[in-house]
């Protein structure tokens, strides 16, 4: 009787690579090494250089031989290569790119060039007996080729990250070479899977496959990064199901992948540039990431990189003249990839000692190497030996970059300006607003409404932050009137407005919508849109607050919203918010008046305004050395709470004043400072209290009551 494919026998492979990949994974990451090179060796060891030897029995029974048992294994493993590339296109930062894309041009191009050129070469000498198919040799000669000249983007940014350089510029600089090179190796192997599967050189081919790749990389980055965009937002705030976001990933890295195989270049090249345009959508949240990651991490790599192991026989190489080609294999790229990187580097103004740096980060083959030569295995441009010996390549060239890495950078000194920008971006991931991933802006036609239309705009632009904009009219359900919907779109506007101001010299506008109210209440709508995904909400709706409270409506909901908020009162009689903004933000060196002075001085940013960081102390508990001494005293808290806003203020380039008001009443202080300055908006952090009522003090009940400037309190999720 015949016996087909098992799925016992599939499930015992699976989880056989799953956890030796994880085991051999975890003791490589341990020795400083990536944890896809245990993954790749564990499946060497189950293959046929080690089980197959030892216990060929087990491994015949684990692995057999027939060809639709290995076809299961082999279509999760390729599944597997287009979720890696997914991913790796989402970790490309083109940011970094940009930063550094003149240097980075120079380098990439010069270390894939003269690698290149030397896989050319080396095709071309070698005798007919170590071909696949002789007649075939062109192809196999630009597959040698690509897997000299091409990095891992991933294992290079993984081992930079991890030295503390990827901020550094000389870090950059190595980061977006290897994107460059990436992206360039991606498209150079799918126009060469395309020869393959001719047989040779079909020049209209070749000619329909090179346009239909610029083509499609045209209209991937201008239609399809919108429509990428509006087709996540879209699955996330209409589905009601499960991470419905990372189906809709999942549906276009699969489509774009289908799309490059029907224009004649190979499913990678569409799976990549999926993984760059999500990993630039504006609500890709980390939990979302995070959620994704960890279905790639936990099983498709471990079994990819497994079954490229498995695949690699390392039995061949007991043969001298494999064992020759192997070593000067591994020689001929490392002196070809060092040599193009650092020409390149050179030839771009780098220092000896940055170029040195650059060429030894761009020797790691990782990942990438394994996925081309399984291409090229797979389509009978590689045979069996020279598979090995790639694979080979690729691991000693990946183990060997993160000590020369090291020791190359260890050499290169901090200079004042790298350290300014690393201080900025410490200070940047400490922060309140740059972990705002989504704003939500809850607001009616009143003076509040357009105050907090007007400031959720300028934040939105000057931090590129997607906004969503919820009108709040009590008499709003789904019929909605006509004039409502005129003051809906009119609060959505003025968020436009403000964006548009904050984001004026900048190509990028802010992805803002307008949500129409479905429920009965307001808070079961805000609770209902928060469930989206919002890192902060901020409301403008009237009446606000009674009676030393905030009306019912605010308390339900800022409690339906349960993350971060913001409410904004506005003065008909106060300052113009649409001139530049004068902020003053009262400091008491906590977490919660923190976030807030960050809120102004983004504020501050975008209208090129100023902020004044008030201190309040009271005399009652200062020292006598305090009191009188200040001189003697030069460390004190009112000095070290001013100093930290001044800081931050003078990374984006934003004046802060710093002011020091003694008085036993802190509402006085603010009021007083208020009514000396011209300032257009108190900015203030808050704590809600206890109670049935939204209460955030008697300091704050008190400034909102008597003070004539519009006001924004900020309450954080602490």
């Amino acid at each position: 009787m015949a016996h087909g494919p098992s799925v016992v026998v599939f499930l015992a492979q699976v989880v056989t690579l799953l956890i030796s990949g994880r085991l051999l994974g975890e003791l490589m990451q341990r020795m400083g090494q990536p944890a896809v090179m245990g993954q790749l060796i564990a499946g060497v060891l189950l293959g046929p250089s080690v089980l197959g030897t030892l216990l060929p029995s087990v491994s015949h029974a684990l692995f057999p031989a027939g060809a639709e048992q290995k076809a299961m294994l082999d279509a999760l493993s390729q599944l597997g290569i287009l979720l890696l590339l997914l991913m790796t296109g989402m970790e490309t930062n083109l940011a970094v790119f940009r930063d550094a894309r003149r240097t980075a041009i120079s380098i990439s191009l010069t270390g894939i060039v003269v690698p290149f050129a030397c896989g050319i070469l080396l095709g071309e000498l070698l005798p007919e007996s170590m071909l696949p198919d002789p007649t075939k040799r062109l192809i196999t000669t630009l597959f040698l080729g690509t897997a000299l000249s091409i990095s891992s983007v991933k294992i290079v940014a993984l081992v930079v990250r991890d030295l503390g350089f990827l901020r550094r510029t000389v870090g950059q600089v190595i980061v977006a070479a290897a994107i460059i090179d990436d992206t360039i190796g991606w498209i150079i192997l799918s126009v060469i899977f395309g020869l393959a599967l001719h047989g040779g050189v079909d020049v209209a081919y070749v000619a329909r496959s090179v346009v239909g790749t610029i083509l499609f990389l045209t209209l991937s980055f201008t239609f399809g990064r919108r429509l990428v965009f509006q087709l996540i937002r879209w699955a996330n705030d209409n589905f009601v199901s499960e991470i419905p976001v990372i189906s809709m990933i999942l549906a276009i890295t699969l489509l774009l992948a289908l799309l490059t195989d029907a224009i004649g270049v190979h499913l990678v090249l569409g799976a990549f540039i999926a993984g760059i345009l999500v990993g630039q959508s504006p609500i890709l949240t980390r939990q979302i990431d995070a959620q994704l990651r960890g279905l790639i991490l936990a099983l498709f790599m471990p079994i990819f990189f497994g079954t490229a192991g498995i695949s690699t026989d390392l039995q061949v190489l007991a043969k001298p003249d494999l064992m020759l080609l192997t070593i000067g294999l591994i020689a001929l790229a490392s002196v070809a990839k060092f040599s193009g990187a650092f020409l390149g580097g050179r030839f771009s103004g780098l220092s000896y000692a940055e170029a040195l740096a650059v060429g030894c980060g761009m020797n790691a083959r990782g990942s990438t190497e394994v996925i081309v030569a399984s291409i090229g295995l797979s389509i009978g441009a590689l045979n069996q030996s020279l598979f090995t010996a790639i694979v080979a390549m690729a691991v000693v060239t990946t183990m060997a970059m993160p000590p020369m890495l090291k020791w190359s950078l260890q050499r290169l000194p901090i200079s004042a300006a790298e350290k300014e920008e690393l201080q900025r971006e410490e200070l940047e991931a400490q922060g309140f607003v740059k972990h705002i991933e989504r704003l939500l802006v809850a607001v009616d036609d009143s003076p509040s409404g357009k105050l907090a239309s007007r400031l959720a705009g300028l934040l939105a632009g000057i931090r590129r932050i997607p906004t969503t904009v919820l009108h709040l009219d009590p008499t709003m359900s789904n019929e909605v009137a006509p004039a409502n919907k005129d003051a809906a779109a009119e609060r959505t506007e003025a968020v436009k407005a403000g964006a548009d101001e904050a984001t004026a010299t900048d190509k990028d506008k802010v992805d803002i919508t307008t949500r129409t109210r479905k429920t009965n209440t307001l808070e079961d709508a805000i609770g209902a849109e928060a469930k989206k995904g919002y890192g902060l909400l901020v409301i403008g709706s009237e009446p606000a607050f009674t009676n030393n409270s905030f009306e019912n409506q605010i308390t339900r909901s800022t409690l339906a919203f349960g993350g971060s908020f913001a409410i904004a009162l506005g003065r008909p009689d106060g300052a113009e918010i649409t001139d530049s903004l004068d902020i003053l933000a009262p400091i008491t060196g906590t977490s919660t008046s923190r976030d807030a002075a960050e809120v102004a001085i983004a504020l501050a940013q975008a209208t090129h305004g100023s902020v004044t960081a008030l201190y309040v102390a009271n005399p009652a508990r200062m020292t006598w050395r305090q009191r009188f001494g200040p001189m003697l005293v030069p460390a004190n808290s009112a000095e070290a709470a001013i100093r930290e806003i001044v800081d931050l203020g003078g990374h984006y380039n934003i004046r802060v004043r710093g002011r020091v008001r003694r008085d036993r009443a802190t509402d006085n202080a603010i009021l007083k400072e208020i009514e000396s300055g011209r300032y257009s908006l108190l900015v203030m952090g808050v704590s809600r209290r206890p109670g049935d009522r939204l209460f955030f003090g008697d300091v704050a009940a008190e400034v909102l009551q008597r003070a004539k400037c519009s006001v924004l309190f900020v309450c954080g999720a602490h």
